[in-house]
């Protein structure tokens, strides 16, 4: 039996176990007896700017819009910016006819993506705090307010809210009660509490505005500028209070091939800012961003080389992997199955579990 061969093919079998049980895990024991928040938290009212990004969204711009005008938040510390990426649905009309209570639009030509629109954005906010948010994800009223009291610690640099995900026929209110999204929250409270949140949300996140540093084009922005702002020195908290709520997309390979493109891209983001995965430089965090997002990207690549391996031992006479190779060849035709289920029923909640997995 090849020994290098066997060495490689358990690490590569025991990473996914390790990226959804062991990490977790190590996460619950490094922050058993800690605080819930290990950050100052005040009431405070600074100045926030909510930039809302859109493309063709006229089906639900002004529910949005109005969402966030009836946000529990001073209005005069409190301005809306819509930026349109292009749009050409009446998108831009329907913005326009809120001009009068204060609604900003920022229209970007070219459908350059959201992440240029952001940086035209922001040469416009001289707010304390910005809040980035989609043009679907509706607001508790009380999301700002809980989103900026973190900012009273001055070594906090953004806060992630909770993006809670609804079914199209259920009320803007009803929670995700499902495993999955436990699971995430779990993970994202324990990172906030031993160090920090890895990664933003688009739907719900904030920053100290002067702590934004322009992205280049491709560059996922609830996930680089993050990691930007931890490598100045700050920390980023997760406040499961600040809430909104999104209905779950309705084509499933369409947005599975659409996180496929994030994590593509996210790959390349994090290179581009590798010094958080450097322990010198950014500490405990270098662990919980390779461990939550980098190996989870690879756990593909890692099963595709742990399952050959398998393979190779199991044609040598190895008893154990001939069952991890007969388990695996199941499992495959199992999520086979699985896919062609979707397909065919466009299942929300698989949606949700699968892009958890993945993401």
């Amino acid at each position: 039996m090849n020994t290098l061969l066997l060495l490689i093919t358990l690490l590569c079998l025991f990473i996914p176990v390790y990226v959804y049980a062991g990490y977790p895990l190590a996460l619950w024991l490094l922050t058993l007896g800690r605080d819930k928040v290990t950050h100052r938290v005040a009431e405070t009212r600074p100045s926030v700017a909510l930039i809302i990004s859109c493309y063709n969204e006229a089906a639900v711009i002004r529910d949005k819009v109005e969402n966030a005008l009836a946000l529990d938040y001073p209005r005069d510390r409190l301005s809306i910016l819509v930026v349109s990426d292009g749009s050409d649905d009446g998108t831009d009309d329907i913005v326009k006819q809120y001009a009068e209570p204060g609604v900003e639009l920022i229209r970007q030509e070219g459908r350059l993506g959201k992440t240029m629109g952001l940086n035209l954005a922001m040469e416009q906010v001289d707010a304390d705090v910005t809040v980035f948010s989609d043009a679907n994800a509706m607001y508790a009223p009380d999301a700002i307010h809980k989103l900026v009291r973190n900012f009273a610690d001055e070594h906090v640099g953004y806060v992630v809210g909770a993006a809670l995900y609804t079914d199209g026929d259920s009320g803007a209110s009803a929670k995700n009660e499902n495993l999955y999204w436990r699971y995430e929250l779990a993970i994202k409270s324990m990172e906030s509490r031993l160090h920090s949140v890895v990664g933003g949300d688009g739907a719900i996140y904030a920053i100290r505005s002067h702590l934004w540093q322009p992205l280049e084009q491709k560059d996922i922005n609830d996930f680089v500028n993050p990691l930007q702002i931890i490598a100045r020195g700050y920390r980023g908290v997760f406040e499961p209070e600040a809430k909104c709520f999104e209905e779950t997309a309705g084509n499933f390979d369409r947005e599975v091939a659409r996180k496929e493109r994030i994590v593509n891209r996210s790959i390349r983001g994090l290179m581009r800012v590798k010094e958080v995965m450097n322990p010198r430089e950014s500490g405990i965090f270098a662990w919980e961003v390779i461990s939550h997002k980098l190996l989870r990207w690879l756990i593909p690549v890692f099963l595709m080389l742990g399952i050959g391996g398998s393979a190779l031992l199991a044609a040598q006479g190895v008893n154990l992997f001939r069952l991890i190779t007969l388990g695996a060849l199941l499992l495959l035709l199992l999520a086979t199955a699985g896919h062609l289920s979707i397909a065919k029923t466009n299942s929300r909640h698989a949606y949700r579990y699968h892009i958890t997995l993945c993401w």
